[in-house]
């Protein structure tokens, strides 16, 4: 049987790039009140010991990552959650929103299998096209086409309540498109935890499954925690533009670990004069590295004319 390498205790342990704090976390998420009714989500924060001492192992892989972290250019945040113990590793900017790219893409793959289930609308045999294409290739024209047929920006509030995203807005002054989206890194983090501990078995299972078997232009991000963790993604990349200055976003989200276990989050801003090749590879080789996975990691450098 394989072990993985993330046996951290119970509570949650948040590191940052000068400290280590421990707390413990507690995320519920309110039953719908009726149907096509987003429930509220709440999180709850308090100060609290861990149960027993984290993994003197994993310790070293966090502070080795938290060292990738703080050399990175730009603004480079990352959390890591066991849905085990709620144990957390944090590090970086996790209170700073960034763009969120193509990785709304899950969260509206996940609006619309809900929606499908409850009447609410239905997906024909080209929606469904559209929504595969856009899990595994991150395919914009299928993201397009979705988000035009099935409610445009009036999805936005669905999943800020949903699934525990309430920082998502759309950029100021930017069209109302999920392209011009952003959000901080607990968004993310919320809504994969959503996908994998609250979904119907059926949409989770279909979720997970698109999210294992991406094509190649998404092997990278939590991709890198490699083939004995069975990692699932949902990445975005894009060239975006800030202050008249072009730089490179590459995120990746996902769940890596037996039974996806461990819900992950990597948010990546780099400064004007980076690269896509470099963003992919700083976004893999620190989550290789939590995961004890080889670096530099092995991974797959979408073209720069995919990814929005």
């Amino acid at each position: 049987m394989h072990r993985s390498p993330l046996m951290i205790a119970a509570g949650v342990l948040v590191l940052t790039v000068s400290s280590v704090v421990v707390v413990r976390y507690v995320h519920t998420y309110a039953s719908p009140a009726a149907a096509g009714t987003p429930p509220a989500s709440v999180q709850t924060v308090a100060d609290g010991p861990p149960a027993v001492p984290v993994d003197p192992a994993q310790q070293q892989r966090f502070q080795a990552a938290t060292e990738l972290v703080s050399k990175a250019g730009g603004n480079l945040a990352m959390i890591v959650r066991d849905r085990t113990t709620g144990v957390e590793w944090r590090a970086g900017g996790v209170a700073r929103p960034f763009r969120a790219s193509s990785t709304v893409k899950l969260a509206i793959a996940a609006n619309l299998l809900e929606r499908s289930r409850s009447g609410e609308i239905k997906l024909d045999p080209t929606a469904r096209r559209n929504l595969a294409d856009m899990l595994e290739t991150s395919s914009d024209r299928a993201a397009d086409a979705l988000w035009d047929r099935y409610g445009r920006e009036t999805m936005v509030p669905w999943l800020q309540q949903r699934y525990g995203m309430a920082g998502l807005e759309f950029s100021p002054g930017a069209l109302r498109r999920w392209n011009n989206l952003r959000c901080v890194p607990d968004d993310l983090l919320h809504l994969v935890t959503y996908l994998l501990d609250h979904a119907v078995p059926a949409d989770r299972d279909y979720l997970t499954a698109a999210m294992r078997r991406t094509g190649a232009v998404q092997h990278w991000g939590v991709w890198a925690a490699g083939a004995p963790n069975q990692p699932g993604v949902a990445n975005g990349w894009t060239l975006a533009t800030d202050g008249n200055v072009k730089h490179w976003v590459t995120h990746s989200i996902g769940f890596a670990g037996p039974d996806g276990r461990y819900a992950v989050v990597v948010m990546y801003d780099q400064p004007g004069g980076g690269t896509l090749d470099a963003g992919v590879h700083t976004v893999s080789d620190v989550v290789a590295t939590v995961f004890g996975a080889t670096t530099p990691a092995d991974v797959t450098v979408p073209g720069r004319a995919t990814g929005r």
